[in-house]
């Protein structure tokens, strides 16, 4: 077999000394040309390589591959490209760069094209080999920074919503510890006027049944003389004072009296609960009891929207910390009674799921949309006017039960309006 010739000596002395890896092969991918760039980095001189198929040079070559790639080529005409990207090693040359590069093997851009005869007939094709490994590595390098930065942008992000969440839980929680502070106060306040006038009550009740007594004894004294004037007048003076609707009626309107007066300690004592806004241990609670304490305490914002139905399954006491339970009921309460354009009803539902217990609160508004459900628990995102909401209520309030292992979600009935279902263990798992 022959060499193909080239057609000047100085053109062969151009291809020998060229920075470009050059290999001629005919249709079976034998060597025909080998130039001092394949000789350095392929470790064979021309005359050990040419005639000797590629596969035989190069056991790991592609075969099947370069073969259809040098086919292609003598048969179409055509040019052909593979880049580093796509095959980054044809050949299993070693990295040019050893000391300053980190790569160990040589990138390569190769183009195939066709060589022609004297007659237009393709009779052999040419690789030409292009040392591509700087300009891959500055790639690599580049990909490597950005996915870095990706890496750091994600880590950004994160701690940005952790900033926003934490921001959000701190005016939260001092806008509770205010309320707390607030009710304590009043609670205070109400409660010493109320212990007296409870006692001066329970006094006087004691100070009207002796003055009832009184007047009936000497009643009873007048109808025993027998004086005629005397008793007529004494009944003239009952009469005139209505007497006897004053002895029937006192004591009804001491009994009220009495009665509100229970009304209030019970407000004030939920107050109380509800004011320990910094009690951060861990506790066994009824949920039950935070429920009814959280509603008396907002009852003035939910009277005049809603009917409150109460339908309370049997539950356990759930370990958790109480009046952050609350500050949620009290977020999603007060959120359900805004929720109401007018008048409706609003309906507490509680029970168990196995280990688990469920708190619902539903309410007949306009619902929730489905695009609107998936950002109601972002910190700052609400749905009411400018100046109306923070948008942290529903955040905090997500965050808590998240840190209690709960679930808090958000669907729309199909009986219409809104349901804030919260789902968390009755014992809380021991830490790892």
């Amino acid at each position: 077999m022959t060499s193909y010739q080239l057609p000047s000596s100085g053109l062969e002395a151009v291809l020998e000394n060229i920075n470009l890896g050059v290999v001629v092969v005919d249709a079976e991918c034998r060597v025909l040309f080998w130039n001092r760039f394949m000789v350095i980095h392929g470790g064979r001189l021309p005359d050990e390589a040419v005639g000797r198929s590629l596969f035989e040079l190069f056991p790991d070559l592609p075969e099947r591959w370069l073969r259809q790639r040098v086919r292609g080529v003598l048969t179409l005409g055509n040019l052909a490209f593979t880049t580093w990207q796509q095959r980054p090693h044809l050949f299993p040359f070693s990295g040019t760069r050893p000391i300053t590069s980190q790569l160990s093997s040589m990138y390569q851009n190769c183009t195939f094209f066709p060589l022609h005869n004297g007659q237009g007939e393709p009779l052999a094709a040419c690789i030409a080999v292009t040392d591509a490994t700087d300009t891959a590595a500055r790639q690599l390098e580049l990909e490597r920074l950005n996915a870095l930065l990706e890496v750091e942008k994600e880590q950004q992000a994160k701690l940005i919503h952790r900033l926003e969440e934490a921001q959000a839980q701190l005016l939260q929680s001092e806008k509770m510890a205010a309320i707390g502070q607030l009710a304590a106060g009043v609670a205070h306040e109400i409660n010493n006027p109320v212990g007296f006038v409870y006692s001066n009550l329970n006094s006087l009740r004691g100070y009207i049944d002796q003055l009832t007594a009184l007047v009936d004894g000497l009643q009873a004294q007048v109808q025993a003389c027998g004086n005629a004037q005397l008793i007529e007048a004494c009944e003239a003076l009952g009469r005139t004072s209505d007497y006897a609707f004053l002895r029937e009626d006192t004591p009804v309107l001491l009994a009220e009296s009495r009665d509100g007066l229970d009304r209030v300690k019970r407000i004030v004592k939920d107050l109380r609960d509800f004011s320990h806004v910094d009690n951060g241990e861990w506790q066994l609670a009824d949920l039950h009891q935070g429920l009814d304490s959280t509603l008396n305490v907002i009852w003035s914002e939910v009277k005049f929207k809603a009917k409150v139905i109460k339908q309370y399954g049997e539950l356990p006491p759930v370990q958790c910390i109480g009046a952050q339970i609350n500050q949620v009921f009290l977020n999603l309460i007060v959120n359900a009674a805004q929720a109401i354009v007018e008048h409706g009803t609003i309906t507490l539902r509680t029970g168990t799921l196995d280990d688990r217990v469920f708190v619902e609160i539903q309410d007949d508004g306009p619902g929730v949309a489905e695009d609107l459900a998936r950002r109601i628990f972002e910190p700052f995102f609400t749905t009411k006017p400018v100046g109306k909401g923070t948008g942290l209520g529903l955040s905090v309030s997500y965050s808590i039960i998240e840190r209690h292992n709960g679930v808090l979600s958000v669907s729309s009935p199909p009986e219409g309006g809104a349901c804030f279902r919260i789902v968390m263990p009755c014992r809380q798992p021991a830490p790892s």
